[in-house]
């Protein structure tokens, strides 16, 4: 887990205004204690995540693994989620789930696997021709910036290969709280566009159908223990979890 932490890197989220210095228990992983000239409230961790997470809630603050971080452990839903506040707390570090975390460790050890047979294809949005040979799944959130970065990857590789489909299926994740209707517009119409316009900040409109569709799409996730976006399937059942750059992409989706 340590090592995956200190391969985040640092995303330019500066707070606003610098926070209150009070105390909150921690150590240094080397031995330190770092409260003696860091120091941390909850309340002033709840600050930081209402700008993060508006509808999350702490549940503990401590020191990171990766020296000079604070580590703010915090719940939305029912998902639990992780965000890295440096000491000078200016800087907030990328944030993922736990649940993500837990699986890329998982995933350095073994390859992950999925029956593809298993996964509908009928509430999808399909990026690619329909008729392509190789078809890859992505569970994906129109709110999470990982799968924006994505989501033009995948535009490349299709700028290059007439061979592949993408079908996306929308997961919005509960820490996410517009990502529900969003997805809901989206399936309502099968959507590319209103897809690049979610992922491009533009407006939304007002779904045009019920929920049930996007129901189905986070029922069909969970149910094959999808817990993070991006998420992408091969044919071959391969999982990988995470956004590719489109050279490296192209080559994941040839088994490479």
């Amino acid at each position: 887990m340590k090592n995956l932490v200190l391969s985040f890197s640092i995303v330019v989220a500066v707070l606003a205004s610098p926070l209150a210095a009070h105390a909150f228990p921690g150590k240094d992983p080397k031995g330190g204690d770092c409260t003696k000239c860091h120091k941390l409230e909850k309340k002033d961790a709840e600050e930081v995540l209402k700008k993060f997470v508006p509808n999350g809630t702490v549940a503990d603050v401590k020191v990171s693994p990766v020296k000079g971080f604070w580590q703010i452990d915090f719940l939305a839903g029912q998902q639990r989620g992780v965000v890295f506040l440096d000491f000078s707390k200016k800087y907030v570090a990328q944030m993922a789930t736990v649940e993500y975390l837990e699986q890329q460790l998982k995933a350095q050890q073994k390859p992950q696997k999925m029956d593809f047979s298993k996964i509908p294809l009928s509430d999808a949005v399909v990026l690619g021709p329909a008729d392509a040979k190789k078809k890859v799944v992505v569970f994906t959130d129109p709110d999470c910036p990982y799968c924006r970065r994505l989501h033009e990857e995948m535009k490349k590789v299709l700028s290059q290969r007439k061979d592949v489909a993408f079908y996306l299926i929308m997961f919005p994740l509960e820490m996410h709280k517009d990502a529900y209707k969003k997805a809901q517009a989206i399936l309502c119409e099968k959507s590319q566009q209103l897809l690049d316009d979610a992922f491009s900040g533009k407006a939304m409109p007002e779904p045009k159908c019920s929920n049930e569709a996007v129901e189905r799409t986070k029922a069909l996730a969970m149910s094959l223990g999808v817990s993070s976006t991006p998420t992408l399937v091969r044919e071959d059942g391969t999982v990988n979890m995470g956004a590719l750059p489109a050279d490296r992409l192209s080559e994941w989706i040839d088994g490479k």
